[in-house]
């Protein structure tokens, strides 16, 4: 399964999705003067067909003030634009030959993300992500609108743990509702998208880019019948560098194979 913590890549995903707006780690407006370690490449190794694994790089870089201003995966290009006050306005996605695909438009209220609007040259494409806070500013859900009437809506909702997400379900559909639930446990130490602008990891949603730390377990669910059933566990095995950051997580399923392997790499700016 690809579902897991870097979604395939920034912006990449359907679902564009803060940590707490007091979060010390929030990596948002000003940075500061003195070095920090930035995520600047993920490897990704897929074991859905072990005797055939799918390997997936992305690269991430960064202006003089440390905002992510481009990502390339699998050939696609996102390059990320911000206003005076450091928040990101509009992300441009490039197809692989180099021209545009689509746009997005992000709007605020107050210091808290409302949506992000992904534009097409044919309207009938657009969509709208919209989020959702609680009284500490962490994003609590976020509903995908795609059809201006928003008939059949996609929506995540997420459980908090401090600053960790404890449990996230999404659901989607139309005349049949699907839903699936993820419940995770965490280490202690920061994930790899920390210093990352707060209004980005936002838009790139999920559990492991809305918390503080890093998975340690993954329980997997599907609603059947109006009940939750558990159908598949992941382990996560972490090595850390000496800033305590992740450079290799190891996913296992409940038999000991191997489910997902993610490499991270950093630079000092």
């Amino acid at each position: 399964m690809k579902n897991y913590l870097f979604l395939g890549m920034i912006g990449a995903a359907v679902f564009f999705n803060s940590c707490s707006s007091n979060d010390d780690n929030d990596g948002t407006n000003n940075p500061s003067e003195q070095p920090q370690l930035l995520l600047s490449k993920v490897t990704t190794i897929y074991y859905d067909n072990p005797a055939n694994p799918e390997t997936t790089v992305s690269t991430l870089s960064y202006n003089n003030q440390k905002q992510l201003i481009k990502t390339i995966s699998e050939g696609r290009a996102s390059v990320f634009e911000y206003d005076n006050a450091g928040k990101p306005s509009k992300t441009t996605y490039y197809k692989p030959d180099g021209t545009v695909d689509y746009y997005s438009s992000y709007t605020y209220n107050g210091e808290q993300l409302a949506n992000v609007k992904a534009i097409y040259t044919n309207s009938n494409y657009n969509r709208t992500v919209t989020y959702n806070y609680n009284t500490n500013g962490q994003v609590i859900s976020s509903t995908l609108c795609q059809t201006p009437d928003c008939s059949s809506p996609g929506t995540d909702t997420y459980t908090y743990n401090g600053n960790n997400i404890s449990s996230e379900t999404s659901t989607w559909g139309g005349t049949i509702i699907y839903s699936n639930k993820s419940d995770f446990s965490y280490d202690d130490k920061l994930n790899p998208y920390t210093n990352i602008n707060k209004y980005i990891r936002i838009m790139m949603g999920r559990a492991y880019t809305l918390s503080k730390n890093n998975y340690l377990i993954e329980k997997i669910s599907f609603k059947n019948n109006g009940i939750w059933q558990q159908s598949q566990t992941i382990s996560f095995t972490i090595q850390y560098n000496s800033s305590g950051l992740p450079v290799q997580v190891v996913g296992k399923e409940a038999d000991g194979s191997l489910s997902v392997q993610y490499n991270y790499e950093y630079i000092t700016q």
